[in-house]
């Protein structure tokens, strides 16, 4: 008499019966874990994760005391924190123009005009422009604004204004 051929199994058989063999092999490991580290002595419990503190960056105090030249000051920080402009006085984002910048730090229309006159003068001492919108428009870079903010601002202190 002869054997009977064992019965092929479909892939539902041979999954189920492989699932089953590593089952085995995981309960099998997981007890070989318990029994090779029973000996060992229990571990403090692992501290808990914390993310390192939100350090905010304290803003850099004003070198100047007198208000035309701290509102030149201001205005120069903003455009480093927020950007510069070219062709339109602001954006959503907080960037502006050089008179942008000048519009939003200043307390008021007096403060404004005076630090406006002041970069116009430095404008066209330094850079030989005849008025600041043309000027900063035709600037590459925000570097010669940057450049002008702080020569007007020390200007503006030197006349105590």
């Amino acid at each position: 008499m002869s054997a009977k051929p064992a019965p092929v199994l479909d892939l539902d058989a041979r999954l189920a019966l492989a699932s089953a063999v590593m089952g085995e092999r995981i309960t099998l490991a997981h007890l070989a874990v318990d029994i090779n580290t029973a000996h060992l002595p229990a571990a403090d419990p692992l501290p808990e994760i914390t993310a390192p503190p939100h350090i905010v960056p304290q803003p850099e105090p004003c070198p100047y005391s007198t208000p035309i030249a701290t509102v030149l000051w201001r205005a120069q920080q903003r455009l480093q924190e927020y950007g510069w402009l070219r062709g339109q006085l602001r954006d959503e984002q907080g960037a502006a123009c050089a008179a942008g910048h000048i519009r939003a730090v200043a307390h008021g229309r007096d403060e404004y005009e005076d630090a406006r006159a002041v970069l116009l003068e430095v404008v066209r001492r330094d850079f030989g422009a005849d008025g600041i919108p043309a000027w900063n428009d035709a600037q590459t870079s925000p570097a010669p604004v940057l450049l002008a903010f702080g020569r007007a601002a020390e200007l503006a202190h030197t006349r105590q204004q």
